[in-house]
């Protein structure tokens, strides 16, 4: 049966997490079998990836706009729909964590601040003005699968990397208009409150992310160039949020595109051509034991 994704988040104050996150097991062990996915919680809010059959997921939704206010079109928070063909996340987690999304930077809140949302139907005329900077906030091996025609890419590892790469790179006496995006808009949250406090006055983020693009605007009026990588076993989507045809290497976690797939170095779950030549016979032994688990306990390689 086809699954239905939800890439959400919300900014709000949760002093309980642990009651929250007892609470979320209780009802999806007896309300939401098919659930899989990840929501993690922190003090300032909520933000995950969960799939289930359509059936599920809308038991899933009622549950959490009940419980959290956690509604598409609410303030501060994005609730994105997308489907996949088969389960795409092994099991269902609730996870604790010091920061939603971590940047390690206490005046970034989004809570007090962020920049000025701009709908996709907007986005293209804002990127085509010479005036602005297009900033792309992921890392590069998402930047890899898809990216915005024009874009800036800070080729980061991870995303506290970014703000050191602002401080170098970035002066809002020259840089006066900044637009940014991110796969569903939450890491735009947190990099435009910061540069915000860090003194740039007109700030952009493209609302909903590329995923909400992707599904909004047509392919022949699209300025985005390639898929987007998602964080699901998916992998990727394009344009209408359809699969795409990336994998990943679950030695390295680099993607792979079909051609990569095809060269002599990879082996499903083993290497790939940029981890072979750091695959020692330990992690080699290693590999191939979690994948004869995966074997075993779904009866494929995952």
């Amino acid at each position: 049966m086809e699954y239905k994704v939800a890439a959400l988040y919300k900014f709000m104050p949760i002093e309980d997490i642990a009651a929250l996150r007892a609470k979320i097991y209780t009802f999806t062990d007896s309300n939401v079998p098919s659930i899989c996915g990840t929501l993690l919680i922190a003090p300032e809010g909520i933000n995950g990836t969960i799939a289930a059959h359509p059936d599920d997921m809308a038991t899933m939704v009622k549950f959490m706009d009940e419980t959290l206010g956690i509604t598409e079109g609410t303030k501060a928070c994005e609730f994105k729909y997308s489907y996949a063909s088969k389960q795409p996340f092994n099991r269902f987690k609730v996870r604790k964590k010091k920061e939603l999304i971590t940047l390690r930077k206490p005046e970034a809140n989004p809570s007090e601040k962020v920049g000025e949302y701009v709908e996709p139907k907007d986005w293209n005329a804002l990127i085509n003005d010479p005036e602005v900077l297009l900033l792309d906030t992921r890392n590069d091996y998402e930047t890899k699968v898809g990216t915005f025609d024009g874009a800036v890419d800070p080729d980061t590892k991870i995303f506290t990397e970014l703000p050191e790469w602002i401080e170098q790179n970035l002066d809002p006496n020259i840089h006066k208009k900044v637009a940014m995006y991110c796969t569903g808009g939450i890491r735009c949250e947190k990099a435009s409150s910061y540069m915000l406090d860090k003194g740039f006055e007109n700030v952009y983020h493209l609302k909903g992310g590329i995923l909400q693009y992707l599904e909004e605007i047509p392919a022949e009026q699209s300025k985005w160039k390639g898929d987007c990588f998602v964080f699901d076993q998916r992998v990727s989507v394009g344009h209408g949020l359809e699969e795409g045809d990336w994998k990943v290497c679950h030695a390295c976690r680099e993607p792979l595109s079909a051609d990569d797939a095809k060269r002599k170095e990879f082996e499903h779950g083993i290497s790939c051509h940029h981890c072979i030549d750091t695959l020692t016979p330990e992690r080699e032994h290693a590999l191939r034991s979690r994948q004869k688990h995966y074997a075993d306990r779904y009866g494929e390689a995952s």
